[in-house]
């Protein structure tokens, strides 16, 4: 470890009983992912992969090294042996006690992001030690939390306190530190207005390592991520290429997280007219109005100017003002259009819509418009969300098809799923990204998409697309944990021939049977996490049913989006689903 850099990392012995440290917790099963390397006090963690194929390229990668369920992961410090499975995932597994019993171990999180905080830690030294900037980082977080919690980030220019789950509440107003959230802490709309803009931080999988990202979420806009290396240290406190843009397009600063520098001489009264003329003028022409109502009271404020100066810009005011009101009128049409896109779920029109939506001043929307505007985003992290998962999902079929003999020509059809639900996903990370690339080399799809090509209807005869085979949906793992209905092979065993020969021969897939419940389940659960449109509920004030809108000139009541939000929350099923689950 670098020796600018140090850790006041707390020992979990300080929050948990010693008997439980040690192990006390009997029956638990829960699967070990994250270890540490070298010894038990190391802080240096790993992630072992899911599949034995991966495991086999791990095992030679560190095969020097040993395995520790580390202290600083809440561990009872033992060391671990990686276990090979083909039938369920493969994970840690505590090597016996010294007379050979098992060794039980009272570590509270064993999951993949049960290592997050280390990797944070490593990826802020990193950071900031390549800026040459003395950074220390503590673990300790506040009494009771478990360790791991909180990570305190602690530099010259101020430090932040990184809470990755929320046992820690965020405290938005002490002095020096700046809260950044994990993904699951929430934040209310009151503190993303008065604040204009929080951060947040989320950790994805690339192969035995963990990636930082830091993402910065505004009122009604969706959140941008960006990598550490976009991101700086300033007097102000963390910074993103997204809250430079925040900042520009507001009239006013946010309260500053840090002390702000003595402010420059200003600039004599005509120079700053001839400056504002020019800042107004290029405003109108990139359709800003923010910046333009902006530059508009910075010109009303202008004092000690000649009488021809002050004449030029009362006109040039004049003139913005008539423009800001055209303006108004297109910004009311573009929330008529959007509120329309949701309820039509028209993606495309959803996404272009919000954006010229957010080069607006939100300071002069109504409360209706900000819901739009709320609904809208939300809408977009769903779909967004969902085609993550889908192209994870698709990649991981298609590795599973061809280790089980498929050709170039089977996987094309899924690649081409792949490249159309990563144009809708989210920021994928660096391993999706190069498996979508090399699968396409793979497949020879970046010369030639062979297929979206159209056969002539004058040389070949229509033909109807195939549905995919079931087996190819649903990958062993999942099926080989059920019994089959129609061979009567047991969990752990894979489907035999059942045509009445008495070979007993294995099956190359599994039968439909088999796999058609765990398809119907996702169907399920797809439904189920799809959010609730405001239109699909009943409206407590004016009784409108499903399908039918309120009976109001200025959209549905408040009370039928607050219900399609909670429907949401609680994943309730649309009627007619209730008896699938």
């Amino acid at each position: 470890m670098n020796a600018a850099i140090g850790c006041r990392a707390s020992i979990p012995g300080a929050t948990i009983p010693w008997d439980e440290r040690w192990g006390v917790v009997r029956g638990d099963r829960r699967q070990v992912q994250t270890a540490v390397l070298g010894s038990a006090d190391s802080d240096e963690p790993l992630v072992l992969p899911l599949e034995a194929l991966d495991l086999d390229a791990f095992r030679e990668r560190y095969e020097h090294d040993s395995f520790w369920c580390g202290l600083l992961l809440g561990g009872c410090g033992g060391e671990l042996t990686a276990k090979r499975y083909t039938d369920r995932v493969c994970h840690f597994s505590h090597n016996p006690g010294p007379e050979g019993t098992a060794r039980e171990c009272g570590r509270r999180a064993r999951g993949v992001s049960s290592a997050d905080h280390l990797y944070v830690k490593s990826a802020a030294t990193t950071w900031l030690g390549t800026r040459g900037e003395h950074v220390d980082i503590d673990f300790a977080g506040t009494e009771g939390a478990p360790i791991g919690s909180v990570v305190d980030v602690i530099s010259p220019r101020g430090a932040l306190r990184v809470h990755l789950d929320q046992a820690t509440p965020p405290v938005w107003d002490e002095e020096g530190r700046e809260p950044v959230l994990g993904v699951s802490v929430p934040v209310d709309r009151e503190t993303l207005i008065r604040r204009w803009y929080v951060h947040r931080i989320r950790l994805d999988s690339e192969g035995t390592s963990r990636l930082v990202r830091i993402g910065t979420e505004a009122f009604a806009r969706p959140t941008e991520w960006f990598g550490l290396d976009e991101c700086e240290m300033t007097d102000r406190g963390l910074s993103t290429p997204a809250v430079e843009r925040i900042v520009r397009s507001r009239t006013t600063r946010p309260a500053s997280t840090w002390p702000t520098k003595k402010a420059r001489e200003a600039p004599a009264p005509q120079a700053r007219a001839r400056v504002l003329l020019r800042q107004l003028s290029d405003a109108r022409k990139v359709e800003s109005a923010v910046v333009v109502a902006r530059v508009c009271d910075d010109i009303a404020a202008l004092t000690g100017l000649d009488a021809p100066t002050r004449e030029q810009l009362t006109a040039a005011t004049q003139d913005a003002h008539s423009w800001l009101k055209q303006q108004a009128e297109v910004r009311r049409d573009h929330f008529a259009r959007l509120k329309t896109a949701v309820a039509g779920g028209n993606t495309k029109d959803v996404r272009a819509l919000l954006a010229r939506i957010n080069a607006t001043d939100s300071s002069s929307w109504t409360e209706r418009e900000h819901e739009i505007a709320s609904a809208a985003a939300d809408y977009l992290e769903a779909i967004t969300t969902a085609a993550t998962e889908r192209v994870k999902s698709l990649l991981a079929d298609i590795r599973w098809r061809r280790r089980g003999g498929a050709s170039a020509a089977e996987l094309r059809p899924l690649m081409a799923e792949v490249v159309q639900a990563a144009a809708h996903a989210g920021e994928l990370g660096s391993y999706d990204t190069s498996q979508i690339s090399a699968w396409k080399t793979r497949l020879g799809l970046n010369a030639a998409p062979v297929w979206r090509q159209i056969p002539s209807p004058s040389t070949s005869p229509k033909r109807k697309p195939q549905p995919r085979p079931l087996h190819t949906q649903v990958a062993q793992r999942y099926w080989i944990k059920r019994n089959c209905p129609r061979c009567q092979a047991q969990k752990g065993e894979k489907c035999v021939n059942d045509e009445g020969t008495g070979t007993g021969e294995v099956r190359r897939a599994p039968h439909d049977e088999r796999v058609q419940p765990i398809i119907d389940e996702r169907k399920v659960q797809q439904e189920r996490n799809r959010p609730w449109r405001v239109y699909e509920v009943t409206c407590d004030d004016c009784g409108q049913g499903a399908d039918s809108r309120c009976d109001t000139s200025g959209g549905p009541h408040r009370s039928r989006v607050d219900r399609a939000k909670e429907y949401t929350r609680l994943r309730k099923l649309r009627p007619g689903r209730e008896e699938e689950t």
